[in-house]
């Protein structure tokens, strides 16, 4: 029986050569008959790629293959198998679009000055720890946050990765300088940037999520400190971690709670609302 995957990379590291990246990547994943998307940089690749179980191993191993990505840390989860409508592989400026590509530097043990990476234990014994001292900061777009985020999060108001560096020089979150942050994302790649960024205009104590949301939700489910769904970027829109996820979005239109997406506008997530069943 067919047994549709999804897997979910990145990995920091000077890429000298990103166009036979390219060429690599798209002939391996095209040969296994996978669809998603890799984007590929002089600063490493970011994938997230789905096919048949058995096709996607292949890819994974093909992948590790190469020096620089023997130990890029795979994240698993179930796919539909009609996740994705296209094999896209691209080369960025950014394999995540900060629009700050002079700032991230980058070695072969990932990104140079940024934050410390906590494990999901780490976390739970940094809050244990310290308290309401420690900031949970979402390095995601705000929209994501709606249906999912750790409690008391600091939620900035962005819509798109490119908004973080405006809001960051604003001053708005300089109170936060001197705490323990957490930042933290769907698979921890954007926390990469975010978190160099932070440290780089002052913020003292900069943790990241090892692994991100992804990774947390796989240790504790829902029985820790996140609440409610993951939004992903496919077809499916959301994950939970258990059969007790907490429904913590509402409907645009009548308020009532819903983890339900709708894409009113194009396909890049722009056009996104909440919106129950009995509104569509």
């Amino acid at each position: 029986m067919a047994v549709p995957k999804i897997v979910l990379f990145y990995v920091f590291t000077p890429l000298p050569d990103p166009e036979a990246i390219r060429l690599w990547q798209h002939t391996l994943a095209a040969s296994n008959n996978l669809t998603g998307r890799i984007l590929i940089s002089e600063h490493g690749i970011n994938a997230t790629v789905g096919g048949e179980l058995d096709d996607v191993k292949k890819y994974v191993r093909g992948t590790r293959s190469y020096p620089a990505f023997k130990d890029a840390d795979i994240k698993w989860s179930e796919g539909r198998g009609d996740d994705f409508p296209r094999l896209s592989v691209k080369i960025r400026s950014e394999i995540v679009t900060f629009g700050a590509p002079e700032e991230l530097k980058v070695d072969a043990d990932g990104v140079v000055g940024g934050g410390v990476h906590l494990s999901p234990q780490q976390v739970d014994e940094l809050v244990e720890q310290r308290g309401d001292d420690v900031v949970f900061f979402d390095g995601r777009n705000a929209f994501e946050a709606q249906i999912g985020r750790f409690k008391n999060a600091v939620i900035p108001d962005v819509d798109t990765t490119r908004d973080f560096v405006t809001q960051l020089d604003s001053g708005q979150f300089d109170h936060l300088k001197n705490k323990p942050v957490v930042t933290y994302c769907t698979g921890g790649v954007r926390c990469e940037v975010l978190s160099s960024l932070m440290r780089s205009r002052g913020f003292e104590e900069v943790y990241q999520l090892d692994g991100g949301i992804v990774r947390y939700g796989e240790t504790y489910g829902d029985d820790s400190l996140w609440e409610g769904s993951l939004y992903v970027f496919d077809k499916r829109m959301k994950i939970d971690f258990s059969d007790h996820t907490s429904v913590i979005g509402r409907c645009t239109v009548c308020a009532n709670p819903t983890s339900r997406y709708q894409d009113f506008d194009d396909d890049e997530g722009r056009g996104l609302r909440l919106v129950c069943v009995d509104c569509a």
